[in-house]
Parts: structure tokens; sequence; C-alpha cells
């Protein structure tokens, strides 16, 4: 077997490969799509402000991005670029995560959900991008304007979930995986490889119109290499899958979760987690280290928009885990590992 070959747990039909699309794994909270519970929340949000105020400080200048990244030029570091956004610095290989950089989540500029806070940094100024990971579909996770202006289309590896392959081939990107969940790829010159990327089910869905619902896939990822171990959340609802993933990947040094855009609950429960929730996947991932993210950017939803990140260092501590270990970067932070 190569460093690059995919390995799959099990030979059998996955349960999760439906007849009409994918399903979420044993034990997760139904998806509630009732009609009348989308006319709520958009009653309940009719006044959310769009463009709210980010704290003093919570968004560093691109200056001080650079100077950050510089800083950790030779060492493992993780750099948040907003929302779920991240270079991750790992066995001497660059990963950039569901890169939303641009000021619109939908598929027309100009309409549908605006940043309130910029990225740290646009596509063109990213540094070499060595592997993209995907976590699924939606517009502020899949953004094909900040895929399209990437430099580096041509010599990257795109890793993404089932079904996306030939989106990301329209764009440009030649070397590309798809991967079902618990899929393996080693990224390296031998079985040894120094980089391992494993594909986790988390509890979400897909979808970016009105008739493919659920038609790709979506997933978490741990990344090992260099002696450490992260989890990539992507988006997801808590549910018992995360004790499975713990189980097979424990000690997690740094799980990176997502904390906002979850309430109302009977709509988002299925999808999103809580920011205590998010606390309770760590715990069960066997986590040492947190850090909150999908915050901060977007609203999407009718919580605060600065509320998550308060309710997530309280249930943290209340966790069990101490401040130097509850990660709450700033947009364009970099923290070595």
């Amino acid at each position: 077997m190569s460093a690059d070959d995919i390995v799959p747990d099990s030979d059998e039909p996955p349960a999760h490969h439906g007849a009409r699309g994918f399903r979420n794994p044993p034990g997760s909270a139904p998806k509630n799509s009732h009609f009348s519970t989308i006319l709520r929340f958009l009653w309940r949000t009719r006044h959310v402000d769009r463009r709210p105020v980010a704290p003093q400080g919570f968004v560093l200048s691109k200056s001080e991005t650079v100077q950050g990244l510089n800083a950790h030029a030779r060492r493992d570091s993780v750099t948040w670029l907003g929302h779920a956004s991240f270079l991750i610095r790992l066995a001497n290989r660059t990963i950039l995560t569901d890169p939303f950089l641009g000021d619109y989540a939908s598929p027309i500029d100009g309409v549908g959900p605006r940043r309130f806070t910029p990225p740290a940094l646009r596509a063109q100024e990213l540094p070499q991008i060595d592997v993209l990971l995907l976590s699924h579909n939606h517009y502020d996770h899949l953004d094909t304007r900040t895929l399209s202006a990437l430099r580096d289309k041509g010599s990257l590896r795109a890793i993404v979930p089932l079904g996306l392959a030939t989106t990301l081939h329209d764009l440009g990107f030649i070397d590309v995986v798809e991967v079902d969940w618990r899929h393996e790829i080693g990224i390296g010159r031998d079985s040894n490889a120094p980089l391992r990327i494993v594909a986790e089910p988390v509890v979400h869905f897909s979808g970016r119109g009105l008739f493919d619902l659920n038609r790709t896939l979506w997933c978490g990822y741990v990344l090992e290499g260099g002696g450490k171990r992260l989890f990539f959340g992507g988006d997801s609802a808590f549910g018992p899958i995360f004790t499975e993933i713990g189980q097979r990947h424990a000690p997690i040094d740094l799980a990176m979760l997502g904390i906002g855009s979850y309430e109302p609950r009977d709509l988002f429960r299925f999808s999103h987690a809580t920011p205590e929730e998010a606390v309770d996947m760590a715990r069960a991932l066997g986590a040492r280290r947190v850090l909150g993210m999908h915050y901060g950017a977007i609203v999407l939803s009718a919580e605060p928009p600065f509320e998550p990140p308060e309710r997530f260092r309280a249930a943290a501590r209340t966790g069990g885990y101490v401040d130097d270990d509850i990660w709450l970067p700033k947009i364009g932070e970099t923290r070595a590992l």
C-alpha cells in the first residue's frame, strides 16, 4: 500500500448511503424541516441585526496576521482566518480548511448572508497551500469564488466528501480525492506518511439548492502528523458518534469545533451544536484542548452573535478545561500547537 492510498474501515455497504441521499450516523437527532418551523424561524429572526459590530480587537490587521504566520513558519500551528477557515501547519505542510474568504455566503455575490467581519486574508493573499480540506458543500464552507481564486489549484491536493470531486474539477483543481466516512489518506513518500488524514462522521446535512438535499456527503477530519493529532469538525450537532470517534483516535491534542448558529433549537439541534454541546463533543473526543469556531463572521441564526464564545468558555471551565486549553483566537491569530 502506498502512502497515497485510501483505506476504508470496512468492506460492508455503508449504512449512511441511502437511496434518497446520505444519512446521519445512528443516534443523531432527527431533522426538523417542517415548513411551520422554518416560518417560525423567519418570523423570530426578522429583526436580527445582520451587520453587528464586533468587539474591539476581534479582528487582527492584515500586517499582524502576516507577522504571526511568519513567526510560526517553521512550527506546527493553527491560524484562524474566520468562520470555519483555518491555515493549519502540520508535518511541514500547510492545510487550508473550508475556505470562505468572500463577502457573501450565497450563490450570487451581493445577495444572501453577508460578512460583518472581514477574513484575515483573501484567497490571493494566502501562503502556498499543500492540502485543501472541505467538510461539506454549504455556501459558508464551500465558497466557489474563494476556491476559484486560490493560486495553488494545480498543485495542491484537495480532499472532499463523496460527491464533490466534479465541483472541484470544474473549478480547475487537478488532484482531487473523494472520501467516505472512516476513509484514510496518507500524504508522503512512503507507507509511514508524515501526514495522515481520516474522514470521520459528523451530524449535519448537505445541499446548495432546492433539489440536492443530502446528495453529497459531509464529514469532519482527524489530522495526525509530527506527533500531534487534531480534529476539525466542520459543521455538526452533538451525537453519540463523537464517543466512537474518541474511542478510535483519542487523545486529540486540539479539537476545532463549531460553537455558533444554534438558535432556535427546534430548527438547528440536528445540525449545529450549542457551545455547551461543543464542550461535550470535545470531552467525548478525548480532546486536551478545545477551539471554538463558526461564529463572528456572518449571521445565520438568532442567538446574539458574540454569545457563543462566552458560553463556550464557561462550559469548558465547568467541563474541566483550564483557560490555557480553551482557545478562542482572534481572526488572524496564529497559535503554536
